[in-house]
């Protein structure tokens, strides 16, 4: 099932590296880091191939990115991922100073920002990206459906 709309190139990106995570055996989940509307990170989940439990999708890209531009703080950069971050992640995000925050389908077992603890909801909060959540839960549930439906 696809969106009824275009989706935008980075999140069209995210997709293209989750299935590539699918592939190799991971839970398919990418994310994209972009400033400006460039790309600069990109990762999928490498958690059973790295043997690293913070080896997610969104830690890989940001990790990336900031090696790309030489600095922590990815101020002023969106990033782009196909399931809501957990709070490992979202803790990753507000540090790095993340601006956006786009993601395709809500996680209510294991997401951080419209689920469980809300992160960026928290007084403690240092930063708070703004958020845009939804924007292709249908694509984002099937793939990862048809991913865990496979394996029971």
């Amino acid at each position: 099932m696809t969106s009824p709309f275009p989706l935008p190139e980075p999140m069209r990106r995210a997709f293209a590296l989750a299935r590539q995570a699918e592939a190799a055996g991971e839970v398919p989940i990418g994310a994209v880091v972009t400033r400006d509307g460039v790309i600069i990170g990109e990762g999928e989940n490498r958690n059973r191939r790295d043997n690293d439990p913070t080896a997610h999708a969104e830690m890989v890209a940001i990790r990336a990115a900031a090696t790309r531009i030489g600095d922590f703080r990815l101020t002023g950069c969106d990033l782009w991922v196909t399931l809501e971050p957990c709070p490992m992640c979202a803790g990753a995000i507000s540090h790095a100073r993340v601006a956006r925050l786009y993601y395709a389908v809500s996680d209510p077992k294991g997401g951080a920002i419209e689920q469980g603890p809300r992160l960026f909801a928290q007084p403690q909060c240092l930063h708070r990206p703004e958020i845009y959540g939804g924007l292709a839960e249908a694509e984002g549930s099937a793939l990862l459906r048809d991913f865990f439906a496979a394996r029971r």
